[in-house]
């Protein structure tokens, strides 16, 4: 049985589909949600896929209800492989496969244990990462680990771009791990005590960019958070959308301040400066950074403004 829910579990579930060792009998998702302009609820990616295929579909709101243990015992279903499933499984759903539940990581663990790994590691500056099979259990990615992938961070790599190519080879590594589960051949080995690190759901608020940062760590997060949840910062008290920038070399710029040239945009940092790239204003389809200027025009000196709120006065209520 497959669990798993996003676009980045498609190459899994479809490499478990077409495998010949291996048979789904059953796809565990999330429920429908709403999306679009009209917010009516759509079957997920995997959901897609499966009901595409032949396979059959549970979408339980709670897979902690008692009603769906059972339901999902009645499969019998020797070994149960996760990729982004998004929701925690239960002891007793954790207990019903003869040869566990395995899940498919987006790094090399200890490291960026959590559900932002790939994010993480570009924030942080790596230069590789990786995926991890290893064995589901109640603590938060830290079952033992049947094997591991590695990738090199390129110095222009989003965390979408990162990420398809993780998916790809992460799920040849899912497969290979599944054939060594089934015939005996594979152990799994426990995680080393050294090198936790954590990576938390990434937020809208955390997506912020802070001029403050140097040049270098500016790059890292806009890459980081494209293209979800996506960077941001406010212009004339509105908010702006950023794709990728690029590291300059520049004097005399304060951190947010803009300088418009007939090479691009500039934008000021804690130390040097960004090319911007592209950028959504309000109500608007993306567009090079140059386009965005003519119309906005920002005056010499003109800065991004920061969406911290203003300090609230003694007695104020705000909302």
């Amino acid at each position: 049985m497959f669990a798993g829910t996003p676009d980045v579990a498609l190459p899994s579930l479809t490499a478990l589909l077409d495998s010949p060792r291996h048979q789904v009998v059953a796809v565990l998702t999330r429920p429908d949600a709403p999306t679009g302009r009209g917010r009516r609820p759509r079957p997920s990616p995997v959901a897609e896929l499966a009901i595409s295929r032949g396979i059959p579909v549970l979408r339980p709101p709670k897979p902690s209800a008692p009603e769906f243990v059972e339901s999902l015992s009645a499969y019998r279903p020797d070994c149960c492989p996760v990729v982004a499933f998004g929701a925690l499984l239960p002891p007793p759903l954790l207990a019903v496969p003869a040869k566990g539940w395995v899940n498919l990581h987006f790094s090399l663990l200890p490291a960026w244990r959590g559900a932002a790994p790939v994010q993480a590691s570009i924030r942080h500056g790596d230069d590789v990462t990786g995926a991890s099979v290893f064995e589901l259990e109640k603590g938060m990615d830290t079952g033992p680990v049947y094997g591991v992938v590695t990738e090199s961070i390129g110095p222009r790599d989003t965390s979408g771009e990162l990420l398809g190519r993780l998916a790809r080879s992460g799920a040849e590594l899912l497969v290979t791990a599944l054939d060594g589960i089934e015939d005996g051949t594979l152990r799994a080995v426990a995680q080393p005590a050294d090198g936790v690190s954590y990576a938390p759901k990434v937020t809208t608020a955390d997506a912020e960019v802070d001029w403050r940062a140097p040049s270098a760590a500016v790059d890292r997060l806009v890459r980081s958070v494209t293209p979800a949840p996506g960077a941001w910062t406010m212009f004339r008290s509105e908010r702006l959308g950023l794709g990728p920038v690029r590291p300059a070399e520049a004097d005399g710029l304060a951190p947010g301040e803009l300088r418009v040239s007939k090479h691009g945009v500039l934008a000021g940092t804690g130390a040097g400066a960004v090319w911007l790239g592209p950028v959504r204003a309000p109500g608007k389809r993306e567009m090079p950074a140059e386009d965005w200027a003519r119309g906005a025009r920002p005056a010499a000196g003109e800065r991004f403004e920061s969406a911290e709120p203003a300090e609230l006065t003694p007695g104020e209520v705000r909302a």
